[in-house]
């Protein structure tokens, strides 16, 4: 079987034949797969977000559901529900699975669903199996979650809570292309043959990449550092006193442990044996931005949470 390296390499121009002008986008969500995590992504109307992933669901030959996220979704029609069946002239209850369960779910503009649906995912995300009725059900393996999220529209959603933010273990912004890039887009979209995503690994390679990384080796240098970033964002910062004015609250543990996933996977996708605090550096802002926020006196003086922790990456790895 190919390496890690030769098989994300492969899966990479597989997905990039279909999305185009997205080279940074799709490189960090193989990241974030590999690192077995669930990737947010933010971008405003047509730029390609559920199309990446339901490519990326084909060229890694991974079944996959989609939810429209909707105010009146119900938890029910996420995780699944008991039904009443009779058979042979006996009455018992039934449990039919619900869309999150498959290995890629989609669930697109997940802050148009309810607070109350949006807790039917917590679990499956970080657990991996769902309860119900006092039974647990695991979900397939792999199992992976990519949320859309439009940042415009305001009416009809509602902001996700810190506790599904933190689920995710990234936070992509895929913005607009580039002109030659947008360009190729209206040509290839508008032709008669439209190009199409064809599998190139499936669920088994898939699975044995992301258990192979966790063999990776780490410098102590590299966990070092993770620790010092995730403790110098914190409103008590041992590393700059100023940020306990700026920070309302911090990346908890969980974000050390995806910083060291995410940090051996890009490591990995690159064909190196371990990772270094230059991955660590590279993926701080899209790992940690969302798990953290500004008090409202910085926000007042429009401090940037971005800057924030460029600065501490840069003064502490």
């Amino acid at each position: 079987m190919k390496d890690t390296h030769s098989l994300m390499a492969d899966l990479h121009a597989a997905v990039a034949r279909v999305i185009k002008g997205q080279d940074g986008v799709i490189s960090s969500v193989l990241t974030a797969i590999l690192a077995e995590g669930h990737v947010l992504l933010v971008g405003v109307p047509g730029v390609g977000k559920t199309l990446l992933t339901r490519t990326l669901a084909v060229v890694m030959g991974l079944d996959s559901k989609r939810i429209q996220c909707t105010p009146d979704l119900m938890p029910s029609d996420i995780i699944g529900s008991d039904i009443l069946d009779e058979r042979d002239g006996t009455r018992q209850f039934r449990f039919v699975q619900g869309a999150v369960f498959t290995q890629l779910l989609l669930a697109d503009e997940i802050n148009r669903a309810s607070p109350k649906t949006q807790s039917a995912l917590l679990e499956a995300m970080e657990e991996r199996v769902i309860s119900t009725g006092g039974t647990s059900h695991p979900l397939p393996h792999p199992f992976h979650v990519l949320a859309t999220h439009n940042p415009l529209e305001q009416e009809g959603t509602y902001p996700l809570p810190e506790a599904q933010l933190d689920r995710f273990i990234l936070r992509c912004m895929m913005d607009y292309p580039s002109a030659k890039s947008e360009e190729e887009i209206i040509i290839t979209t508008t032709a008669a043959k439209l190009p199409e995503a064809k599998p190139v690994m499936n669920a088994d390679q898939l699975m044995h990449c992301q258990h192979s990384l966790k063999e990776m080796p780490v410098a102590s240098h590299v966990t070092s550092g993770i620790t010092r970033l995730i403790q110098g964002l914190r409103p008590h910062s041992l590393y700059d006193d100023s940020l306990k004015d700026q920070i309302a609250w911090g990346p908890g543990p969980r974000a050390g442990q995806s910083l060291l996933r995410l940090a051996r996977a890009r490591a990995a996708l690159d064909g190196r044996e371990s990772p270094s605090p230059d991955d660590v550096h590279a993926l701080a802002i899209a790992a940690l931005a969302h798990r953290m926020a500004l008090s409202p006196y910085a926000q007042l003086e429009h401090h940037d949470c971005h800057a924030i922790i460029r600065a501490a990456a840069d003064a502490l790895l």
